[in-house]
């Protein structure tokens, strides 16, 4: 255990070094929120990814791909759509956000919709969502601390050690804001997919040639995916795909990463290069746990995987690195859920409502980080099972968020009627249908309640527009906002529906 924590102490040693030799005092509440849109495009990057890959994946992931087969390259899929939609919107999303000061995901439902009660309901959505990931990353972490206490640690105990260190961590975070999160993110993503993926592929090559691992030695049944006939239906791993593509945009701590780019050319300098690092690093992750299953201790824990693995393979020291590259994404991926669920309470809950102070701001999103980390720990202390299945319950209900959000971006018939009780009624369509048939609705061929809830999302937003058409003023204004984004200047400024609706909370004008 000296050997196994010790080399994590060194590690999270470092980042508390790097963070203290990075800090800067914020001069405003979008300082904090999201870095003064100061990051290039190689920060992006990792920001990016130390953000979307969390701990889990070599835990929830990494064991989907180990007990059940091909069904884990389903990730890789969406992973790669996803960095195609952001090629869609990033021009729109981070031209408004710097001209109209954005500082969170709801603040452009705001200015889109001309509405302020479309950002709480936003923000509410999109924190309740991202909940269970928060507590899947803190259960991740009691996996990893159980794993390398070499089994003389229990599964609770495990757990709050892992909740003290991401506390000890959240200092840092609650005190710097977005950017301690970037700059660590930076260090935090080498260590986690670099150094990580190297770590797999190794392990991939020490199997195939010491221990005979090979696809010939992979069960049958680890190569089928869901069909006509099968119990989940033909349809759901179309859900699943479908579901990561669309959502990847609609989590606030993956959206956030728009508006801290230095520039638009700096978030498609970021595709370029998180786009080759994600494939090459989830494409090792799966062939090594594809080929680990046939050890009998994996077939048991399939979740420990990566642990069962490493050990073998190097004993306690490389045990130790496996343990180290896992925390390395866990940090970054709880940080960014607790720091924009912080930001949104503050901004878009509290100061939607009510014109507040840089300071007054600051004091309720570090409140809310400290109270929704105690909440999450304290949950995460129960044992829960299928940590896989957690994740893609929330997917469920952020992708409500997808079609006023995108269709937004990109259409401007919508309006803020059609938008509000599309994304109310689909999330509780998706509550509803989840409680009944969790998982996966078998009379709807295995789409998820998520999709089936988005299609009653899509239905009412479509029928609002065309049956409550804007008014002039209404035209006007969304004709500006847009054009402001091909780089004209518009011949009268009809914003002040917005500068009085959408962004007076918080103060800020158009």
């Amino acid at each position: 255990m000296i050997i196994t924590y010790g080399t994590m102490a060194i590690f999270f040693g470092i980042v508390i070094w790097i963070l203290q030799r990075s800090f800067v005092s914020d001069k405003s509440f979008t300082d904090y929120a999201v870095a003064g849109r100061s990051f290039g495009g190689f920060y992006q990057a990792m920001s990016f990814l130390n953000t979307w890959y969390p701990g889990a994946v070599f835990v929830a992931f990494a064991g989907l791909s180990a007990g059940t087969g091909v069904l884990g390259f389903y990730p890789l899929t969406y992973s790669m759509l996803t960095m195609v939609v952001m090629y869609l919107i990033s021009r729109r999303v981070w031209v408004w956000g710097s001209q109209f000061d954005f500082r969170t995901q709801p603040d452009l439902f705001a200015l889109r919709y001309g509405s302020r009660n479309i950002r709480t309901v936003a923000a509410v959505i999109g924190v309740v969502s991202s909940f269970p990931w928060l507590v899947l990353g803190l259960q991740a972490l009691g996996v990893v601390f159980h794993a390398l206490s070499l089994g003389n640690l229990g599964f609770r105990a495990s757990i709050i050690i892992g909740v003290g260190v991401m506390v000890v961590r959240q200092f840092w975070t609650i005190r710097m804001g977005m950017r301690g999160i970037v700059i660590s993110d930076m260090f935090q993503g080498i260590v986690a997919y670099v150094v990580g993926g190297m770590l797999l592929v190794g392990m991939t090559i020490w199997m195939v040639t010491t221990q005979g691992a090979g696809f010939s030695k992979i069960p049958e049944r680890m190569f089928e995916i869901p069909s006509l006939g099968s119990p989940t239906g033909p349809l759901f791993v179309f859900a699943l795909i479908f579901s990561g593509t669309l959502g990847g945009w609609c989590w606030p701590s993956v959206f956030v990463r728009l508006y801290t780019a230095d520039g638009v050319r700096s978030l498609k300098k970021s595709a370029a290069i998180g786009v080759p690092l994600s494939y090459l690093f989830y494409l090792a992750l799966t062939l090594f746990a594809l080929l680990a299953s046939i050890f009998p201790e994996v077939q048991a824990t399939p979740e420990d995987v990566l642990f069962i693995v490493s050990q073998k393979a190097g004993g306690t020291w490389l045990l130790g690195l496996a343990g180290t590259v896992v925390l390395a994404a866990s940090m970054g991926n709880i940080d960014a859920l607790i720091q924009a669920a912080g930001a949104q309470i503050a901004n878009d809950i509290f100061g939607n409502y009510k014109t507040l102070r840089y300071e007054q701001m600051l004091v309720l999103a570090k409140a809310s980080m400290v109270i929704i980390t105690l909440l999450a720990a304290i949950i995460a202390c129960f044992k829960l099972p299928q940590l896989f299945m957690l994740a893609v319950l929330a997917y469920q209900g952020v992708i409500q968020l997808a079609v006023p959000q995108f269709l937004g971006i990109l259409w401007k018939r919508g309006n803020k009627y059609g938008a509000t009780a599309g994304m109310v009624c689909g999330f509780v369509v998706a509550v509803a249908l989840e409680l009944q048939r969790p998982n996966f609705v078998p009379w709807a061929f295995g789409l998820t309640s998520g999709i089936i809830a988005l299609g009653v999302n899509l239905a009412i937003y479509v029928a609002a527009a065309y049956l409550v058409p804007a008014s002039a003023t209404e035209r006007k204004r969304l004709d500006d906002i847009f054009t402001r984004v091909e780089g004209r200047t518009p011949v009268e400024h009809s914003l002040s529906t917005a500068s009085a609706g959408s962004l007076a909370a918080g103060g800020r004008g158009a």
